[in-house]
């Protein structure tokens, strides 16, 4: 399905006399989501499927976990595609067809069961985030953030492929399961070495693609500098896809077979694995270390953001942490509690990027319409909201913008009774009785002191006075002028660009982040059954 979209854009795109509007092909490629997602969810009631089948030679492999996590995908993928059309911005014909070949990369990625395979559906994912990211090729900012992604991501790549030829030079195989087959069958102790010197490096490539730190210095860059439909983008879909086949991996038996001798780790890292004993598992301390850093600069460095997006970004890095640190752990219940939190974090993290651009399209779209500036030059830039003080005050005259955003907010904070507050009780739930006290204690720190700076947004939006209800005569607002102001506010807020549609899907995904606790079973059995389906039980 999407194949055929595909074509069908490059078709569009390439034949100018059927002038077909971009509007259009969003439409079609959102419809072509819908569609691809319907399609995998009903191959997930397959019965063979449990087990898994091999496609392509075993290039890939298509199990339940990976269909079930396409359809979340393509879903997501619908979601963020369609308030692009809302866009106060003139339209860009290739931005879907863009968006529809990193899909088709992440879906690839997702179903890998090679390491060729797993490099091409990677890159393939990766170029065409490469060129969203400078899909604004008038604006400086966009550009240089594209440049920067392109040449650090292509670094990754470089790591990710020498890590892959490491491992093929000491197996001769690329076959992830035929790998595993040696590695039970060897005693070989070179050959144990060089595979886990490629899964290293292999490792840290993927860990550079989600901006784990200590891979993280550039994410703050590029998620700043691109406009914040884009940031959506970066902050949600190649995240989902690299982080669930880094789950394939740890859960299943190809890196968790891999032991090295304590001596050769940080002794640290040996205490925080006591309940394991001599036996501990390279790539756990890879993650594992990832995750104590990412938990930690994600916070602490967040604090000292005055840029909303840029704060953003190290929410997200500390997100990354608490995934990380569920992967690590590589038990039934950690697996549960790391689906479930990438669930909830994704849905958070749309719901709460659609909000600043609602925002964005409240404050800048709606003047820039009245001073007729939509066609400028620099007009891709005018419906961005760029400092957490733009939000000034916006809770008198968008209200429910505005709690819908604070509820977000409390959400990714982890207050109950919202869902980001159950996703890291089942990551801490899952980490202390696996024995990663000292972890645990770290997640609940940093979970309390990144509380801190939402809260200061929040304060901003509720409790500061707008710029605009100061007056230049008086010293003193009266109550008046704050009526006055208010409403003009509203008027401008009703003369702006957010359709039906932009305020439908904020409104749901609101309401899903606020009554999840009401009927949660439906949610929970159905991850509980994914996870289930690693151990083959």
């Amino acid at each position: 399905m999407l194949l055929a979209c595909i074509i069908t854009n490059i078709l569009a795109i390439a034949l100018p006399s059927l002038r077909i509007s971009p509007l259009l092909l969003i439409r079609i490629a959102t419809i072509a989501l819908l569609y691809a997602a319907a399609l995998s969810f009903n191959v997930v009631y397959i019965q063979s499927i449990g087990s898994g089948i091999g496609i392509f030679s075993g290039l890939f492999h298509v199990t339940l976990i990976s269909q079930s996590i396409e359809t979340f995908f393509y879903l997501v993928g619908a979601l963020i595609l369609m308030p692009w059309s809302l866009s106060n911005v003139p339209q860009i014909k290739e931005y879907p067809l863009v968006i529809l070949f990193t899909l088709l990369g992440g879906s690839l990625l997702v179903s890998s069961a090679d390491l060729v395979s797993m490099y091409l559906s990677i890159e393939l994912q990766s170029f065409a985030v490469y060129v969203l990211a400078s899909i604004y090729k008038d604006s400086e900012s966009a550009t240089s953030a594209g440049l920067k992604y392109f040449l650090l991501g292509g670094l990754s790549s470089c790591l990710i492929l020498l890590g892959s030829g490491l491992i093929y030079t000491y197996t001769g195989l690329t076959n992830l399961e035929s790998i595993y087959t040696l590695i039970s069958v060897s005693e070989g102790h070179n050959l144990v070495q060089g595979i886990v010197l490629g899964l290293v490096l292999t490792g840290v490539g993927f860990l550079f693609k989600i901006a784990a730190a200590p891979f993280h210095n550039w994410a703050p860059d590029v998620y700043n500098d691109v406009p914040t439909i884009v940031t959506t983008w970066l902050t949600v879909m190649p995240k989902i896809t690299i982080l669930i086949f880094l789950f394939d991996l740890q859960s299943g038996s190809i890196i968790a077979s891999l032991p090295i001798i304590e001596a050769s780790m940080p002794s640290f890292i040996t205490d925080l694995s006591a309940t394991h004993g001599a036996d501990f598992y390279v790539f756990k301390n890879l993650l594992l270390i990832c995750s104590v850093l990412s938990l930690i600069i994600g916070t602490v460095v967040g604090l000292a953001q005055h840029k909303i997006k840029r704060l953003l970004a190290y929410s997200t890095i500390s997100h990354v942490g608490f995934l990380l640190l569920s992967m690590a752990i590589n038990t039934e219940q950690s697996l549960e509690s790391f689906l479930f939190y990438l669930v909830q974090y994704s849905l958070t993290n749309v719901n709460t990027f659609f909000i600043l651009l609602a925002f964005g399209y409240v404050l800048f779209g709606a003047k820039a319409q009245d001073r007729n500036k939509l066609n400028t030059v620099n007009s891709q830039n005018t419906s961005d909201i760029e400092l957490i003080s733009d939000l000034k005050g916006q809770f008198f005259s968008q209200p429910m913008l505005s709690l819908s955003f604070a509820i977000c907010l409390f959400s990714m904070a982890g207050v109950p009774p919202l869902l980001g507050f159950f996703g890291k009780q089942s990551v801490l739930y899952a980490s202390m009785s696996t024995g990663y006290y000292f972890l645990s204690l770290v997640a609940i720190v940093v979970s309390v002191i990144s509380a801190s700076y939402y809260l200061r947004i929040i304060r901003v939006i509720f409790f500061d006075a707008s710029t605009d209800l100061t007056t230049t005569n008086s010293t003193v607002v009266t109550e008046s002028t704050i009526v006055n102001k208010v409403l003009a506010n509203t008027e401008l807020m009703n003369k702006s660009i957010i359709q039906n549609s932009h305020s439908f899907i904020i409104a749901i995904l609101t309401l899903s982040i606020i009554l999840f606790f009401i009927k949660p079973t439906l949610v929970l059995n159905s991850i509980q059954l994914l996870a289930l389906s690693m151990y083959n039980i």
